[in-house]
C-alpha cells in the first residue's frame, strides 16, 4: 500500500466519522424541541425574550432539521457514489460482464441521498 493511499483512506473515514458525528449531535437536539412544539389545540406559548414565539421557534427548527436531512444526506450520497463508482468503474475496465452488479452497488450508494429525502418528508409532515 502506498502511503498516499493510506492517508486518503483515513481521511476519507474522518470526514464520515465527522459526518455521523453532527448527525448524532443534531438528533438529540431535536428531542427537546418537540416538547416545546404548539399544543395540539393550536393555542401560542410563552412569548420569548426576543419576542417569537415558542411555536414559531419550533416551526424554524422544524423547516432547518429538513435542511440538513436533505443536505447531509446528498453530501453523504456524493461521497458514496464517488468512492463506489470509480471502484466499479474500474472493475467494469478488466471484466465488462459486471456491469449489472456494478449498476446496483452504485444505486445502493445514491439511496443515501433518497433515505435523507424521506426523513426531511417525515420531519415536515408531523
Amino acid at each position: 500500500m502506498s502511503k498516499k493511499w493510506m492517508i486518503g483512506s483515513l481521511a476519507s473515514k474522518a470526514v464520515m466519522l465527522l459526518l455521523s458525528i453532527v448527525v448524532l449531535c443534531f438528533g438529540v437536539m431535536m428531542i427537546p424541541s418537540r416538547a416545546h412544539a404548539a399544543p395540539e389545540g393550536g393555542a401560542q406559548l410563552a412569548e420569548h425574550a426576543g419576542g417569537q414565539s415558542a411555536s414559531a421557534a419550533a416551526l424554524g427548527m422544524k423547516y432547518l432539521s429538513a435542511a440538513i436531512a436533505v443536505g447531509l444526506g446528498s453530501i453523504a450520497g456524493g461521497i458514496a457514489v464517488a468512492m463506489v463508482g470509480s471502484a466499479a468503474m474500474g472493475a467494469v475496465a478488466e471484466r465488462p460482464e459486471l456491469m449489472g452488479r456494478s449498476l446496483i452497488y452504485v444505486g445502493l450508494a445514491e439511496g443515501l441521498a433518497i433515505y435523507g429525502m424521506v426523513i426531511a418528508i417525515l420531519i415536515l409532515v408531523t
